[in-house]
């Protein structure tokens, strides 16, 4: 088994979105920092947490049934597909956006790669 399709990778992702999600709700400075650098909007940041938690739900809860995991990795390479293509549009430097790609590439193999079924 790779650790693309270890229950564990899928566990430690899940919690990082949970501290994600909770890191946008209060907000903490360097994330509203890295959003004032990609111009979000303040009116819409709501729109992250909700997204975070939900994908951390997704992480967490896809280890029993594989397509939801898989359904959950497709939403996330979305989501840093748009996050990547928000640091490019606002010009900011390529170490800014380095975790948005590492992040897009990552969840785009762990879509491909799928989770096996769990055996009854």
């Amino acid at each position: 088994m790779s650790w693309l399709t270890s229950r564990s990778t899928y566990t430690a992702l899940g919690l990082l979105m949970a501290g994600d999600a909770a890191a946008c709700a209060v907000p903490v400075a360097p994330i509203e920092k890295a959003l004032n650098g990609v111009n979000f909007p303040l009116e819409y940041r709501w729109i992250l947490v909700g997204s975070k938690a939900a994908a951390a739900v997704g992480l967490l809860a896809g280890q029993r049934n594989s397509a939801l995991a898989r359904l959950t990795t497709a939403m996330l390479a979305l989501y840093f597909t748009l996050a990547v293509g928000a640091h490019v549009r606002a010009h900011d430097k390529p170490v800014n956006a380095a975790p948005a790609v590492l992040f897009l590439a990552l969840f785009t193999a762990m879509t491909a790669k799928g989770l096996p079924e769990r055996e009854s």
